[in-house]
């Protein structure tokens, strides 16, 4: 049904643009999910050995700089599927 509905909105345009846009949405979903983790489990490795937070905290954020510099790819990539 879904699948139905968002054809009919995309009948003007091309079926790659509305799957660049899928693909742009699902990147950031995941980049979210993904960055959420990681703060997540930094955490709870914190609360278990506060003496470790200096490492803690720059592992934290590298990982999360990996995971978005990944989406920000991502984006890209459908951002040029929409626009060309």
């Amino acid at each position: 049904m879904l699948l139905t509905v968002l054809l009919q909105a995309a009948a003007g345009a091309s079926l790659a643009k509305l799957g660049g846009a899928i693909g742009a949405g699902l990147a950031v979903i995941g980049a979210g999910i993904g960055i959420g983790k990681i703060g997540g489990s930094a955490m709870e490795a914190i609360g278990r050995q506060p003496s470790a937070i200096g490492d803690i905290r720059t592992s934290m954020i590298i990982m999360a700089a990996l995971v978005e510099g990944t989406a920000l790819f991502g984006i890209v990539v459908c951002f040029l599927v929409i626009f060309q």
